[in-house]
């Protein structure tokens, strides 16, 4: 099959497009003809190398994938081939007691697709049975795919983690991500006042479409002081956060008492300061996130097959201009997911 891999980590340039040997399936895994692959920032991260990740090499990324069932393994019997699917991006054991408790991130064994596991950079993937998932209602492939890690993510984030209630004040960083959009039409579907921050002006419009009641430009605008004008100097209940430590302060503050600040990534720095008076005197809450079950996922898609959320596409490359995709995502000019076509 063809596939984009990396030998070594780097920059763009260690991306190949090249031949690589077709996926064997196991007797509970399928094997799927990838039809579109979401980019995620762990992509780029993969790539630059990570230093707790030792990756197998040559390695194939890419954690969001649909696609078309072309094999089944003996033990299988809920899938079948020609079956359209997503993959649930992450992986556990099934058999410990996280998993038992439906807390499938918190299994010791979890990865992703395209960590520990070749990913969907690639024309076939193999995946066990049970991340395997039929896409709902009319979606395309492409929607399908633009999908799984974001809304699991900003799922267990809000209504997991926060555990947002109707009529709170939620503040999205990053709302041109995948992560952000996601995040503004589940707390728009719960019925939460939500305040979006984005760097570009061509951005917040486009936040202001999925629902966004208030937006601020952290390039031209404070962003605490820009929430405390919106709230009335209450602040906001729920912060919601995949950038780190470029924002952390004007989250922070921004967080009214009782406040829950969300955190599920590290885009722009992983070390803060954190006044601690400030902390226990205002009541507030920290919480760290990290992708959620697939329970959570099949939560959300309820909503998406009901066209109560969706999936926002920035653009889609050709699988053998996987760097060119991979640039784009670099260069923060995109809205929503980049996604790539094996074909």
């Amino acid at each position: 099959m063809k596939a984009v891999r990396f030998h070594e980590h780097g920059g763009l340039e260690v991306l190949k497009y090249e031949d690589a040997p077709d996926p064997t399936i196991q007797p509970n895994e399928v094997l799927v003809k990838v039809k579109a692959c979401a980019l995620n920032h762990l992509d780029l991260w993969l790539r630059r190398g990570v230093a707790d990740w030792k990756l197998p090499m040559p390695h194939i990324a890419g954690s969001d994938i649909s696609g078309a069932v072309v094999q089944t393994g003996a033990l299988v019997s809920r899938i079948k081939a020609g079956d359209r699917v997503l993959l649930c991006p992450g992986i556990s054991c099934g058999q410990c007691e996280a998993c038992f408790k439906g807390l499938d991130s918190a299994c010791r064994s979890y990865t992703l697709f395209g960590v520990k596991v070749d990913g969907g950079y690639a024309e076939y993937v193999r995946a066990p049975e049970v991340n395997a998932i039929p896409i709902p209602g009319g979606l395309s492939f492409d929607e399908a795919a633009a999908v799984p890690l974001v809304f699991i993510t900003a799922w267990h984030m809000l209504m997991t983690r926060a555990a947002l209630r109707p009529g709170e004040d939620v503040l999205v960083i990053g709302a041109g991500s995948g992560v952000g959009s996601a995040a503004i039409q589940i707390a728009k579907l719960m019925q939460a006042r939500v305040i979006a921050v984005a760097g570009s002006d061509a951005k917040l419009e486009k936040a202001r479409q999925l629902g966004a009641d208030f937006t601020i430009n952290h390039a031209t605008q404070s962003i605490a002081r820009e929430v405390r004008r919106i709230t009335e100097k209450r602040g906001v209940d729920v912060v919601v956060d995949h950038v780190g430590a470029a924002v952390w302060e004007a989250c922070f503050e921004s967080l009214a008492t009782y406040g829950r600040f969300v955190t599920c990534g590290v885009t722009a720095g992983h070390e803060v300061k954190l006044n601690l008076q400030a902390l226990f005197g205002r009541q507030r809450a920290l919480f760290g996130s990290y992708m959620g079950s697939k329970a959570e996922l099949l939560e959300a898609l309820k909503f998406i097959a009901q066209g109560k959320l969706r999936a926002v596409i920035d653009s889609v490359f050709p699988l053998r201009e996987a760097a060119a995709a991979q640039g784009k995502m670099e260069s923060r000019d995109f809205f929503g997911k980049i996604l790539l076509h094996p074909e």
